[in-house]
């Protein structure tokens, strides 16, 4: 079937309980909620979105054939100095990448010697072997993915209450402040709801504060 990709980068994972991890991302092209295009955000079922996943013309993006094609390509954004010890992280976004990335890849990923991690609206099931899930749920959308290593939310938001997935099979919690045009008030508001409570976590968006993408 093939890969859509959007772009392929290395930096530092800027979320959750591995910010600041060294990590290469692959942002597939794509998503079940929004089709991406501004004209059509009002009507999305996710209009909160900032990341450009539309069409395959990122740095490093492209379409794959087979996914040792797609592994290669990602192998060919982690450093290559034979020096470095680290074990290589792959983070599968987008879009949404459950689209997309399948058992198969996951598998190449591997062989590669790549620790596997995925971040999606939990809409649709994850495939097999990843090491490391992180959820966001969007208002309004069923949850088909109910565990993993983390559950994010963007906080607040109309219609999305953090008390509704407090019992999911998750090991971190997280609020993530909405960034916007109030993005203080929201963080204030985000804080003040883990302070009272401590099932969650505060995160932070450190890759915009630094100015990593």
């Amino acid at each position: 079937m093939g890969y859509t990709v959007k772009e392929i980068f290395y930096t530092l994972q800027g979320e959750g309980a591995q910010t600041g991890r060294p990590a290469v991302f692959c942002r597939f092209a794509g998503c079940n909620l929004w089709s991406g295009r501004e004209e059509d955000r009002r009507e999305a079922d996710c209009a909160i979105c900032d990341t450009d996943f539309t069409g395959f013309d990122g740095p490093g993006g492209g379409r794959f054939a087979t996914p040792e094609e797609l592994a290669r390509a990602i192998q060919h954004a982690w450093p290559q100095d034979p020096e470095n010890r680290g074990r290589p992280l792959v983070v599968l976004t987008g879009g949404e990448p459950t689209l997309q990335a399948d058992g198969p890849l996951i598998k190449a990923l591997r062989q590669a010697g790549f620790e596997t991690a995925m971040e999606s609206n939990g809409t649709l099931n994850a495939p097999p072997g990843l090491d490391w899930i992180t959820i966001s749920p969007k208002p309004g959308q069923p949850l088909k993915q109910t565990w993993g290593r983390e559950l994010k939310l963007v906080y607040p938001q109309p219609g999305l209450d953090p008390a509704d997935y407090t019992g999911l099979d998750f090991d971190c919690f997280f609020l993530q402040p909405l960034d916007n045009s109030r993005r203080e008030e929201n963080t204030q508001q985000a804080a003040a709801y883990c302070l009272a409570h401590p099932q969650w976590r505060l995160c932070l968006q450190t890759h915009k504060l630094v100015g990593l993408r």
